[in-house]
């Protein structure tokens, strides 16, 4: 489940990416580059947990897939965390930037 999650989330992150591959002004491919390799981490973590439980792998309990959703959704979470906190540090749009410059004209 936490693979299969991953596996969305890095599909769809990399699908906008390259939507908007020449700007690149939000730093999309750092959010393919997290998810991409959460996927990876997920897939080898798969191999060796089958490696152990063989076929029982593929039978898994209801509270077992419900941890998994939320270890999923987790990374997902924190992966969208780093990612607007490199957004933010790096301000492309110089928002913050702006924000933190204006003279009050009161």
């Amino acid at each position: 489940m936490t693979l299969l999650i991953s596996l969305f989330a890095a599909i769809i992150s990399t699908a906008v990416w390259y939507k908007n591959a020449p700007k690149s002004q939000m730093k999309t491919g750092v959010l393919c580059w997290l998810f991409w390799g959460s996927s990876l981490m997920w897939f080898v973590d798969a191999v060796f947990e089958y490696a152990e439980l063989k076929a029982e792998y593929f039978n898994p309990t209801p509270a077992e897939m419900l941890n998994d959703l939320f270890l999923g959704l987790s990374v997902v979470a924190l992966g969208l965390l780093v990612w607007i906190v490199i957004l933010l540090i790096s301000d492309p749009k110089c928002v913050i930037k702006d924000k933190l410059t204006k003279k009050d004209d009161e």
